[in-house]
């Protein structure tokens, strides 16, 4: 079987290291993918050309093609390997609309009565100044298209909501995509990410996952891409599972069905779990990032079923394996990591990073005469499993205590909150 990846990153290595691992792969590519994928031949062609990289699925006889990133899914690219007769995992362009446009999604749970946060859509940003003005709550301002996952600001104060509506609205922070906004009412809870791969009719939940948005510990910072992930997540306890299964997920894929565009790949919802019970921060439409780097490894050779059977369309009879690890992941940033940033620093310690259990997945790196160096805001997802929270979190400080590059930062508490959450049946 020959498989192509599509995309760059933390995400896409794990995809390939997983992918590498099934003995029914022949010959794997990635476009562009990145030096740290020794798994993968490499190849040449950006994410989002779609012409180009069609042109290789056809000339190499891809057999499947697995798509990372988002930007190419709503662009269409399922769409064109479908029409062309080529399996391609991934949701057709309308029904990516779940990320592509906040609008859509929130108008689609409100259609099909998804619990999620109240809300407001503004067009113009007049309007949204007065709105926040008359009667402030806390709030989250969105930007309706895609923003590389920084489109989200909490806003605790008015002086905040003003200055975010006008970055995204007159200062054009995001392009296009901030020119419609989301304000929506402030959830109280603890966050988590929960992934199912759907056919259609169908769908399979993944073992669920909590990221770590912001850039210090203790959840101090701005927001970045993630700085960190555990998986499974205490807090999604079996009961959690179930209603999110019938009051989200059944929803989400009947809708999307009844609606004409049958919702096939990956469903990520990101869900916060208040007293009122889980309701929907956001729906992305392809693995998180680090997220997918501690839900993959769990998994077992079912993975690569999955997504052959959800590009096919039939899932049916496709169950996860028994799983007992866990695992974490924590990411290497660069310093000043999101905002500015310097690269082209040497990577020292990678080859004493390795041992059992231990994956080291790059997102931002460069390769020269052998040697690597910073090449991206987050560098490197360090992954460990273990047999306990505790062992992994554990197992991936030690592994990247190897690790070292000028102005290397990483948080320190990731999974604490796993960790408090086992001991004491809450989130501290």
């Amino acid at each position: 079987m020959n498989i192509l990846v599509i995309g760059s990153g933390g995400r896409e290595h794990a995809l390939v290291w997983k992918i590498a691992g099934d003995s029914r792969v022949n010959k794997l590519y990635c476009a562009p993918g990145n030096p740290g994928m020794k798994e993968a031949e490499l190849v040449k062609i950006d994410a989002s050309d779609d012409a180009r990289l069609l042109s290789f699925a056809k000339e190499k006889n891809i057999d499947l093609t697995v798509v990372g990133p988002e930007v190419p899914l709503v662009n269409g690219i399922v769409d064109l390997f479908n029409s062309n007769g080529l399996r391609i995992f991934g949701p057709t362009s309308k029904a990516a609309q779940l990320e592509g446009s906040k609008t859509f999604a929130k108008e689609f749970m409100s259609r099909h009565s998804i619990p999620t946060a109240e809300y407001e859509r503004f067009d113009k940003a007049d309007d949204a100044f007065q709105y926040v003005r008359k009667d402030f709550k806390p709030c989250v301002v969105k930007a309706s298209g895609l923003a590389a996952g920084k489109g989200a600001v909490v806003c605790n104060t008015i002086e905040r909501a003003e200055k975010t509506i006008n970055q995204m609205m007159v200062e054009n922070i995001f392009g296009d995509a901030g020119d419609t906004v989301i304000i929506e009412n402030l959830l109280e809870g603890e966050e988590a990410s929960i992934f199912a791969i759907s056919d259609g009719n169908n769908f399979v939940i993944l073992p669920s996952s909590q990221d770590h948005k912001r850039v210090f510990d203790n959840d101090e910072g701005p927001n970045t891409g993630g700085m960190g992930a555990y998986s499974p997540a205490p807090v999604v306890s079996d009961s959690i599972y179930e209603e999110v299964k019938k009051t989200i997920l059944t929803p989400v894929i009947e809708g999307m069905k009844s609606e004409g565009s049958p919702f096939c790949g990956l469903l990520y919802a990101g869900v916060i779990i208040s007293d009122e019970g889980p309701k929907v921060i956001e729906f992305n439409v392809r693995f998180g990032d680090p997220e997918a780097q501690v839900v993959i490894p769990i998994m077992g050779e079912e993975f690569l079923d999955l997504l052959i059977g959800s590009a096919d369309g039939d899932i049916t009879g496709i169950n996860l394996s028994n799983n007992t690890n866990y695992a974490s992941t924590i990411v290497l940033s660069s310093g000043g990591y999101p905002g500015n940033y310097e690269t082209g620093q040497e990577i020292h310690g990678l080859d004493y990073a390795f041992k059992k259990d231990t994956m080291i997945f790059h997102s931002g790196t460069k390769e020269e005469d052998n040697k690597y160096y910073t090449n991206g805001g987050r560098v490197l997802t360090v992954t460990s499993l273990g047999d306990s929270l505790e062992r992994s979190i554990e197992n991936s400080y030690a592994a990247l205590s190897h690790i070292n590059f000028d102005g290397m930062h990483y948080r320190k508490d990731i999974g604490q909150k796993g960790l408090d959450y086992i001991s004491n049946g809450k989130m501290k």
